[in-house]
Protein backbone atom coordinates (compact mmCIF):
# COMPACT_ATOMS: atom_id res chain seq x y z
CA UNK A 1 0.00 0.00 0.00
CA UNK A 2 1.20 3.50 -0.81
CA UNK A 3 2.24 5.78 2.01
CA UNK A 4 0.64 9.16 2.54
CA UNK A 5 2.18 11.55 0.03
CA UNK A 6 -0.45 14.27 -0.23
CA UNK A 7 -2.01 14.53 3.21
CA UNK A 8 -2.89 17.69 5.12
CA UNK A 9 -0.50 18.67 7.91
CA UNK A 10 -3.48 19.43 10.16
CA UNK A 11 -4.95 15.93 9.68
CA UNK A 12 -8.42 17.26 8.86
CA UNK A 13 -10.52 14.43 7.34
CA UNK A 14 -12.02 14.55 3.87
CA UNK A 15 -15.76 14.02 3.47
CA UNK A 16 -16.44 10.78 1.55
CA UNK A 17 -19.86 10.57 -0.13
CA UNK A 18 -21.43 7.96 -2.41
CA UNK A 19 -24.53 8.49 -4.56
CA UNK A 20 -26.57 5.32 -5.08
CA UNK A 21 -28.57 6.55 -8.08
CA UNK A 22 -27.10 7.85 -11.38
CA UNK A 23 -26.46 11.60 -11.42
CA UNK A 24 -26.82 13.76 -14.54
CA UNK A 25 -23.61 15.39 -15.67
CA UNK A 26 -24.70 19.03 -15.60
CA UNK A 27 -26.27 18.67 -12.16
CA UNK A 28 -23.09 17.05 -10.88
CA UNK A 29 -20.87 19.80 -12.28
CA UNK A 30 -23.07 22.50 -10.74
CA UNK A 31 -22.93 20.82 -7.33
CA UNK A 32 -19.20 20.22 -7.64
CA UNK A 33 -18.42 23.84 -8.53
CA UNK A 34 -20.56 25.08 -5.65
CA UNK A 35 -18.73 22.82 -3.21
CA UNK A 36 -15.32 23.87 -4.55
CA UNK A 37 -16.30 27.52 -4.05
CA UNK A 38 -17.41 26.80 -0.48
CA UNK A 39 -14.12 25.00 0.23
CA UNK A 40 -12.20 28.02 -1.04
CA UNK A 41 -14.28 30.32 1.17
CA UNK A 42 -13.72 28.09 4.19
CA UNK A 43 -17.38 27.19 4.68
CA UNK A 44 -17.21 23.52 3.66
CA UNK A 45 -14.89 20.55 4.10
CA UNK A 46 -12.98 18.84 1.32
CA UNK A 47 -15.01 16.19 -0.46
CA UNK A 48 -14.60 13.07 -2.57
CA UNK A 49 -17.92 12.27 -4.27
CA UNK A 50 -18.39 8.82 -5.81
CA UNK A 51 -21.14 8.37 -8.40
CA UNK A 52 -22.21 6.91 -11.72
CA UNK A 53 -23.46 8.89 -14.71
CA UNK A 54 -25.93 7.83 -17.39
CA UNK A 55 -24.13 7.13 -20.71
CA UNK A 56 -22.46 10.30 -22.03
CA UNK A 57 -19.30 11.74 -23.52
CA UNK A 58 -17.38 14.70 -22.13
CA UNK A 59 -15.04 16.97 -24.07
CA UNK A 60 -12.07 18.31 -22.13
CA UNK A 61 -10.19 21.49 -22.89
CA UNK A 62 -7.79 19.69 -25.27
CA UNK A 63 -10.44 17.71 -27.18
CA UNK A 64 -10.34 17.52 -30.98
CA UNK A 65 -13.50 17.37 -33.06
CA UNK A 66 -12.29 14.44 -35.14
CA UNK A 67 -11.99 12.32 -31.98
CA UNK A 68 -15.79 12.33 -31.58
CA UNK A 69 -16.47 9.42 -33.92
CA UNK A 70 -20.24 9.00 -33.38
CA UNK A 71 -21.62 12.44 -32.41
CA UNK A 72 -25.24 11.30 -32.03
CA UNK A 73 -24.69 8.20 -29.94
CA UNK A 74 -24.81 9.79 -26.48
CA UNK A 75 -25.11 13.35 -25.15
CA UNK A 76 -21.85 15.28 -25.40
CA UNK A 77 -20.96 17.73 -22.63
CA UNK A 78 -18.25 20.37 -22.80
CA UNK A 79 -16.12 20.06 -19.68
CA UNK A 80 -13.80 22.52 -18.02
CA UNK A 81 -11.37 19.79 -16.96
CA UNK A 82 -8.08 19.04 -18.65
CA UNK A 83 -7.78 16.29 -21.23
CA UNK A 84 -9.74 15.20 -24.28
CA UNK A 85 -12.85 13.07 -24.89
CA UNK A 86 -13.93 10.59 -22.24
CA UNK A 87 -16.90 8.32 -21.72
CA UNK A 88 -18.92 8.03 -18.51
CA UNK A 89 -21.69 5.55 -17.88
CA UNK A 90 -23.13 2.78 -15.71
CA UNK A 91 -20.54 0.39 -14.33
CA UNK A 92 -17.87 3.07 -14.22
CA UNK A 93 -17.05 4.62 -10.86
CA UNK A 94 -16.52 8.36 -11.15
CA UNK A 95 -14.85 10.03 -8.19
CA UNK A 96 -15.04 13.81 -8.13
CA UNK A 97 -12.22 15.14 -5.99
CA UNK A 98 -12.61 18.52 -4.30
CA UNK A 99 -9.43 19.14 -2.33
CA UNK A 100 -7.83 22.35 -1.07
CA UNK A 101 -4.31 22.34 -2.45
CA UNK A 102 -3.49 25.41 -0.38
CA UNK A 103 -3.39 22.96 2.56
CA UNK A 104 -1.56 20.27 0.54
CA UNK A 105 1.51 22.00 -0.85
CA UNK A 106 0.22 23.89 -3.94
CA UNK A 107 1.95 21.43 -6.26
CA UNK A 108 -0.18 20.44 -9.26
CA UNK A 109 2.24 17.79 -10.54
CA UNK A 110 2.44 16.18 -7.11
CA UNK A 111 -1.36 16.20 -6.96
CA UNK A 112 -1.68 14.32 -10.26
CA UNK A 113 0.95 11.82 -9.12
CA UNK A 114 -1.01 11.33 -5.92
CA UNK A 115 -4.18 10.63 -7.91
CA UNK A 116 -2.26 8.04 -9.92
CA UNK A 117 -0.89 6.47 -6.73
CA UNK A 118 -4.43 6.33 -5.32
CA UNK A 119 -5.77 4.40 -8.32
CA UNK A 120 -2.78 2.06 -8.37
CA UNK A 121 -3.23 1.32 -4.65
CA UNK A 122 -6.92 0.53 -5.21
CA UNK A 123 -6.16 -1.80 -8.13
CA UNK A 124 -3.57 -3.61 -6.05
CA UNK A 125 -6.37 -4.85 -3.78
CA UNK A 126 -7.51 -6.98 -6.72
CA UNK A 127 -3.97 -8.05 -7.65
CA UNK A 128 -4.04 -5.77 -10.70
CA UNK A 129 -0.80 -3.95 -11.48
CA UNK A 130 -1.68 -0.43 -12.55
CA UNK A 131 0.94 1.36 -14.59
CA UNK A 132 1.79 4.91 -15.63
CA UNK A 133 2.88 5.25 -19.25
CA UNK A 134 5.04 8.20 -20.40
CA UNK A 135 3.08 10.58 -22.60
CA UNK A 136 -0.28 9.05 -21.70
CA UNK A 137 -2.76 10.23 -19.08
CA UNK A 138 -4.43 7.81 -16.70
CA UNK A 139 -3.65 4.36 -15.38
CA UNK A 140 -2.98 1.36 -17.61
CA UNK A 141 -2.70 -2.41 -17.37
CA UNK A 142 -0.62 -4.74 -19.52
CA UNK A 143 -2.15 -8.04 -20.58
CA UNK A 144 0.30 -10.76 -21.58
CA UNK A 145 -1.04 -13.48 -23.86
CA UNK A 146 1.31 -16.34 -24.80
CA UNK A 147 2.48 -15.97 -28.38
CA UNK A 148 1.11 -12.47 -28.76
CA UNK A 149 2.49 -9.01 -28.20
CA UNK A 150 1.56 -7.59 -24.76
CA UNK A 151 -1.57 -5.45 -24.90
CA UNK A 152 -1.74 -2.18 -22.98
CA UNK A 153 -5.26 -1.06 -22.04
CA UNK A 154 -6.51 1.91 -20.07
CA UNK A 155 -8.47 1.11 -16.93
CA UNK A 156 -8.76 4.53 -15.28
CA UNK A 157 -8.85 8.13 -16.49
CA UNK A 158 -7.76 11.33 -14.75
CA UNK A 159 -9.01 14.81 -15.58
CA UNK A 160 -8.90 17.64 -13.07
CA UNK A 161 -9.27 21.39 -12.87
CA UNK A 162 -8.13 23.88 -10.24
CA UNK A 163 -9.81 27.13 -9.29
CA UNK A 164 -8.19 29.22 -6.53
CA UNK A 165 -6.12 26.11 -5.71
CA UNK A 166 -9.23 24.00 -5.06
CA UNK A 167 -9.58 20.94 -7.29
CA UNK A 168 -12.65 19.55 -8.95
CA UNK A 169 -13.51 16.89 -11.54
CA UNK A 170 -11.29 13.87 -10.78
CA UNK A 171 -10.93 10.23 -11.82
CA UNK A 172 -12.96 7.41 -13.34
CA UNK A 173 -12.33 3.70 -12.78
CA UNK A 174 -13.78 1.10 -15.13
CA UNK A 175 -15.40 -1.53 -12.95
CA UNK A 176 -17.97 -3.05 -15.35
CA UNK A 177 -19.02 -0.51 -17.99
CA UNK A 178 -20.15 -1.48 -21.48
CA UNK A 179 -16.80 -1.18 -23.24
CA UNK A 180 -18.53 -0.88 -26.62
CA UNK A 181 -19.67 2.58 -25.51
CA UNK A 182 -16.08 3.79 -25.81
CA UNK A 183 -16.22 3.13 -29.56
CA UNK A 184 -17.95 6.46 -30.19
CA UNK A 185 -14.81 8.42 -29.29
CA UNK A 186 -11.04 8.21 -29.40
CA UNK A 187 -10.60 7.99 -25.61
CA UNK A 188 -8.22 10.71 -24.46
CA UNK A 189 -7.00 11.05 -28.06
CA UNK A 190 -5.20 7.67 -27.96
CA UNK A 191 -6.25 5.33 -30.77
CA UNK A 192 -3.46 2.74 -30.71
CA UNK A 193 -4.45 1.22 -27.36
CA UNK A 194 -7.63 -0.21 -25.91
CA UNK A 195 -9.83 0.21 -22.86
CA UNK A 196 -10.48 -2.42 -20.21
CA UNK A 197 -12.25 -2.87 -16.88
CA UNK A 198 -11.88 -5.00 -13.78
CA UNK A 199 -14.60 -7.37 -14.98
CA UNK A 200 -13.10 -7.46 -18.48
CA UNK A 201 -9.87 -8.65 -16.84
CA UNK A 202 -11.81 -11.61 -15.45
CA UNK A 203 -12.33 -10.19 -11.95
CA UNK A 204 -15.95 -10.33 -10.69
CA UNK A 205 -15.60 -7.08 -8.73
CA UNK A 206 -18.75 -5.32 -7.55
CA UNK A 207 -19.09 -1.57 -7.30
CA UNK A 208 -19.21 -1.82 -3.50
CA UNK A 209 -15.92 -3.74 -3.51
CA UNK A 210 -14.36 -1.16 -5.82
CA UNK A 211 -15.55 1.62 -3.51
CA UNK A 212 -13.92 -0.01 -0.50
CA UNK A 213 -10.65 -0.38 -2.41
CA UNK A 214 -10.83 3.26 -3.50
CA UNK A 215 -11.47 4.35 0.08
CA UNK A 216 -8.51 2.41 1.46
CA UNK A 217 -6.26 3.66 -1.33
CA UNK A 218 -7.34 7.25 -0.81
CA UNK A 219 -6.65 7.11 2.91
CA UNK A 220 -3.18 5.72 2.26
CA UNK A 221 -2.29 8.54 -0.13
CA UNK A 222 -4.34 11.55 1.02
CA UNK A 223 -5.12 10.92 4.67
CA UNK A 224 -8.23 10.31 6.79
CA UNK A 225 -11.84 10.37 5.59
CA UNK A 226 -15.26 10.51 7.18
CA UNK A 227 -18.61 9.41 5.80
CA UNK A 228 -20.81 12.22 4.49
CA UNK A 229 -23.97 12.83 2.47
CA UNK A 230 -23.67 13.53 -1.27
CA UNK A 231 -24.07 17.21 -2.19
CA UNK A 232 -27.25 16.43 -4.17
Amino acid sequence: MATQVFSRPDGQPVDWAISSAPIGYEAAVTAMEARAKAIYEGTASELVWLLEHPPLYTAGLSSKGEDLLVPDRFPVHASGRGGQYTYHGPGQRVAYVMLDLRARGRDVHAFVRALEAWIIAALRVFNVEGEIKPGRVGVWVTRKVPGLRPQEDKIAAIGVKLRHWVSFHGISLNVEPDLDHFDGIVPCGISEHGVTSLVDLGLPVTMDEADLALLDGFKAVFGPCRSAKPPI
